[in-house]
């Protein structure tokens, strides 16, 4: 199977080489996680690799990805120069060929479409950073959106980065559908541990793909990127059970124990 490197070395190691091309992958997590710096190093890898590479950003300006590229050494102008990349800015509401003015799923396709024949013939690589956007106002649309996104671009040679934000309150998605329609899911978490930010990573589902099903700490390193430190060792809070849980446990217990004559 053909696999595509998500310019992450050590990712693509409990990936079994990487993402199995043409696949549809959601990127979930809270705010802050890493979701964009590995949708920019997936990007970055295909430029390398010469593959077509088209990158929407709804939550931050064309500009301020270039610039967050930048400083983990990624040239996205010089790849904009060359034709070897486009970035869709839907976040500004300009004037210029490569931005959206409005947040319609409609809208989305077609300008990806566009950026793909101005790209040319081949195998090409998109990030829809984040899908999100496209449903805020309308969470249950969630499903037919990822669906119809999914379905248009499958023809044309795409492999695709979806982002989804999770709530910080809940760590609970903006409208449900994208994880069920993806076919693999790369989840972003975080926990203070001893006062400090860590963030982790998962990956809850791949298909055709034997991945690894630990929990991995992650760090962002300044000039390298997104790097995976390792899986976590089980904690107690993972396999105890709530205490209101035990307490019931152990009061059905004394009950029973009480009936016994």
């Amino acid at each position: 199977m053909e696999r595509l490197s998500t310019g992450v070395e050590s990712l693509d190691r409990i990936l079994e080489g990487g993402i199995p091309r043409g696949f549809f992958v959601a990127v979930t997590g809270e705010p802050g996680t890493g979701k964009t710096i590995l949708c920019i190093s997936f990007i970055a890898k295909g430029i390398e690799e010469r593959d077509k590479c088209i990158y929407v950003t709804t939550e931050e300006s064309r500009r301020s990805i270039i610039v967050q590229a930048s400083q983990f050494g990624i040239d996205l102008q010089d790849a904009i120069d060359r034709k070897a990349l486009v970035i869709i800015d839907a976040l500004m509401g300009q004037e210029d060929q490569w931005s959206l003015r409005s947040l319609e799923l409609e809208d989305l396709v077609e300008k990806i479409l566009e950026a793909k024949r101005y790209l040319g013939y081949g195998r090409a690589r998109l990030v829809v950073d984040s899908m999100s956007a496209f449903w805020l106002d309308k969470p249950a649309m969630a499903r037919r959106y990822s669906y119809y996104l999914k379905k248009v671009l499958s023809k044309w040679d795409f492999t695709v980065l979806a982002t989804s934000q999770y709530a910080i309150s809940t760590s609970q998605a903006f409208g449900w559908g994208l994880e069920h329609v993806a076919d693999g899911i790369i989840r972003f978490r975080r926990a203070l541990r001893g006062g400090k930010l860590r963030r982790y990573l998962i990956i809850e589902k791949m298909r055709q793909t034997e991945h690894s099903l630990n929990l991995h700490q992650i760090d962002i390193v300044k000039g390298k990127g997104l790097v995976i430190l390792g899986p976590v060792e089980v904690r107690k809070e993972d396999v105890t059970l709530p205490k209101d849980v035990v307490s019931k446990i152990k009061k059905a217990i004394e009950k029973a124990e009480s009936e016994i004559p």
